[in-house]
């Protein structure tokens, strides 16, 4: 037996995740959303995941999209985060900065970093879909203070500065 939803989720909102937003190439278009269940899985070979909920229309959109991209949030963009989490929203018109990638994959502008990813595996637990990415492009973006998810809130996490001795 297990715990039920609501106590585990109570209990790790106090886990600080990272924020991230996955995109890809939909048959209709681009299609993306801001993820927290992103987690790098192996150096060799390059491999992360990331957990998408059975009910998410974005996993309905991308189930069959070979490749897709992960990108790093920055402190600055916690507004993009919001949008990409918000059902219903055109989540790539303005003010979003985007462009197409490799393989029609839309990058988003400003963030902290990129992985360009093709599907590796799908693995379906419990209500989610465990989507596996080899790594076939890392990017450096944009300098700056990362963005995580805890007790609900997006929050900045800053770079501390140097001892001075």
């Amino acid at each position: 037996m297990t715990v039920d939803a609501t106590a585990l989720r109570s209990v790790l909102r106090a886990h600080p995740s990272g924020v991230t937003v996955l995109t890809a190439a939909g048959p209709g278009g681009p299609v993306g959303v801001t993820v927290t269940s992103f987690t790098s899985i192996s150096a060799a070979p390059a491999l992360v995941a990331v957990a998408l909920a059975d009910t998410s229309t974005t996993w309905q959109k991308m189930a069959h999209s070979e490749h897709f991209a992960i990108h790093l949030l920055g402190a600055g963009q916690a507004d993009t985060a919001v949008r990409f989490a918000t059902p219903g929203t055109d989540r790539f018109a303005p003010p979003t900065a985007w462009h197409p990638g490799p393989h029609g994959v839309p990058y988003l502008a400003g963030c902290l970093g990129r992985l360009l990813c093709s599907r590796h595996s799908t693995v379906r637990l419990g209500d989610h879909h465990l989507l596996v990415g080899a790594v076939e492009q890392a990017e450096h973006g944009e300098r700056g203070d990362g963005l995580v998810h805890r007790h609900g809130d997006l929050q900045p996490v800053t770079t501390p500065l140097p001892a001075r001795t």
